[in-house]
């Protein structure tokens, strides 16, 4: 999956569907550029928990983000399943490299926008902020965070040393 370019097909986007404590995710595919077994992580003393450690990925170190702290989630070991998802976005109008662990990694599949709203007004369990959208599958949803709303606070916070890094 490495440098995955996503065409949006007749069904919409195609977006890369995984899993946090049994809950659905999905990002864009086109950020994706590569899906990794788990690594040693290094911590970094002094950083916020979110993104508390990193990782060598092909010789650039990179922020390691818990996905589960934006969401309030239990912080929880590495499984079988476990892999790690390296992204590119933009936060704060800069291009940014990282990692997050994922607790399994489901498929690559297309998202209607039709099929997604705004989270609700109340009802929901995790900080609204963070959702962009939610979208209908099956009997269930998938959540599609706002990856800008988790990370610049982050980004602002840290030493200029580790935002260069991130």
């Amino acid at each position: 999956m490495t440098d995955q370019t996503s065409e949006k097909s007749p069904d919409g986007e195609e977006f890369l569907h995984f899993e946090l404590q049994s809950e659905v995710f999905a990002l864009e595919a086109t950020m994706v550029r590569e899906i990794l077994d788990v690594i040693a992580a290094t911590p970094v003393p002094g950083t916020p928990a979110l993104v508390h450690e990193v990782i060598n990925f092909r010789g650039k170190i990179i922020p390691l983000a818990d996905l589960r702290l934006a969401f309030d989630m239990e912080a929880s070991p590495a499984t079988i399943d476990s892999r790690i998802v390296v992204i590119e976005t933009a936060i704060d109008g800069e291009e940014h490299w990282l990692g997050f662990r994922a607790d399994k990694v489901l498929e690559v599949a297309a998202i209607a926008p039709s099929s997604c709203e705004e989270p609700p007004m109340v009802g929901m369990r995790w900080n609204r902020n963070h959702v962009r959208c939610l979208a209908r599958r099956g009997e269930g949803v998938i959540v599609i965070p706002d990856l800008p709303a988790i990370f610049e606070p982050t980004l602002r916070s840290v030493a200029p040393g580790m935002a260069a890094a991130a």
